[in-house]
């Protein structure tokens, strides 16, 4: 297999990646005159801030992912490719994947983070992340098929393994996802599940440090808490989850929690790509680059996003792995690779901190911004606002908006399906046959 890309005599950038990092720096080189070729495992862009909202039945997958080729339609020099590279060849320029092997004049590594589940392989197999659609997907099923077992569980104890959830971490990802689940405890599971009584329902958030949102002020911190205590959440701090059975929880004072679904948000590790020298590899896998992001000893390899590693002034330990960052080291690479073309002097990255945001759930919010710091409705709307127009797409933002708005007025939402998609074999022959149901 190829990847049938022409020569064309344009130098190649192959960008590899189509998070917020290697998206932007793609339509920022789109109207240059190189040729793009943007390789992805999926043919679309996720919005990963919301990946909790389609989990918690509030969105549809498809209003937060964008397809590729359409990005692209009407760029003739960007070329996406569907595959999943196996190795950089650094001596000979080539990036190798299931598809062939292809040349490249500049490299661009911007593959994004994994969940970290710190080297544990049984909180690895047992624990759900949401680091991608399906995975979000999958999430909304599992919370859907055991609310549907527990309505006709007469015995309490495996009632409650099956209603009960506990989320590891108290970042933004896992307070907001224990917000949006306390919402439906208190709207939507009353109205699909009257059986149950909704007072044994319990979520537990729990952290291993002293405080939920690390890295945001005290004072934001201080009131995501209470608002996720008035929603009915069991915050539990200065915690450590040791071990997960499938069936408890447990912790490291010894004391256990019955629950049949953990959600891991209690941090991110770098992606890895083979053919790269190890000295070049940092903490969590990141990819030490210089002030251009170009990788340790590398003129022509570049990484972006969370993946890179960068010691600036003001962030001596290198940038916090958010959004933000990816999207301003990628436009500024686009300049410098310009630059090259011309044969000017590149300009280093300099990081603005917009600020950081979670939501709790309706009208609560906590918001730190560069000049204040605020928090409840106004810093929920500021959050609506901020993430509706990030997205791709004005279909999608219209969707989001509709849904949003038919949501906090009706305090409900139609999402709530469990979609088992049939998995299909093809044979070498050509013939494809049916196995069975299995979950996304």
């Amino acid at each position: 297999m190829t990847f049938n890309i022409p020569e064309t005599g344009q130098q190649r950038i192959v960008i590899i990646g189509a998070g917020f990092a290697g998206l932007t720096l793609a339509r920022n080189l789109s109207k240059s005159n190189f040729q793009i070729v943007l390789i992805d495992k999926n043919n679309y862009h996720q919005f990963q801030p919301l990946f909790y909202q389609v989990a918690m039945a509030g969105l549809e997958p498809s209003s937060i992912a964008f397809p590729l080729r359409k990005i692209f339609q009407k760029k003739k020099s960007v070329f996406v490719r569907v595959t999943e590279v196996e190795e950089i060849d650094t001596t000979t320029n080539q990036v190798k994947t299931s598809l062939g092997s292809l040349k490249y004049d500049h490299l661009v590594i911007s593959i994004g983070a994994k969940t970290n589940f710190f080297g544990n392989k049984k909180l690895e197999r047992k624990c759900i992340s949401m680091k991608s659609v399906s995975e979000a997907l999958y999430l909304r099923n599992l919370i859907l098929e055991d609310y549907e077992k527990a309505i006709s569980t007469t015995d309490y104890e495996k009632r409650q393994g099956l209603i009960d959830i506990v989320i590891v971490g108290g970042g933004a990802t896992g307070v907001e996802v224990a917000g949006a689940l306390a919402e439906m405890k208190k709207y939507i599971i009353p109205k699909d599940y009257k059986e149950l009584n909704v007072e044994e329902i319990d979520i537990y958030l729990i952290q291993g440090a002293s405080t939920l949102l690390k890295g945001m002020s005290k004072e934001s911190a201080e009131a995501a808490e209470q608002f996720l205590k008035k929603l009915g959440v069991k915050v539990i701090k200065n915690m450590r989850v040791m071990d997960f059975d499938g069936e408890f929880v447990h912790l490291a004072d010894g004391s256990l929690i019955q629950a049949k679904k953990v959600i891991w948000a209690a941090g991110i590790t770098a992606n890895t790509v083979k053919g790269l020298p190890e000295t070049v590899c940092t903490y969590g896998n990141r990819l030490k680059v210089n002030r251009f992001n170009q990788v340790d000893s590398f003129s022509n390899i570049y990484a972006v996003g969370d993946i890179a590693y960068m010691e600036e002034e003001a962030f001596p330990q290198g940038h916090p792995q958010v959004a933000q960052v990816a999207i301003q080291q990628a436009k500024n690479l686009a300049k410098n690779i310009k630059r090259i073309s011309s044969q000017k002097e590149m300009k280093k990255f300099y990081y603005k901190d917009l600020g950081s945001m979670a939501t709790i759930g309706r009208n609560r919010a906590v918001a730190d911004l560069p000049r204040f710091k605020f928090n409840g409705f106004f810093a929920w709307i500021v959050w609506l606002v901020v993430h509706l127009f990030s997205l791709i797409g004005i279909k999608n933002k219209l969707f989001v908006f509709i849904n949003w708005v038919w949501n906090y007025f009706t305090y409900d939402q139609s999402l709530r399906l469990i979609i088992k998609p049939k998995v299909k074999h093809r044979e070498s022959s050509g013939e494809v046959f049916l196995e069975d149901d299995k979950e996304v």
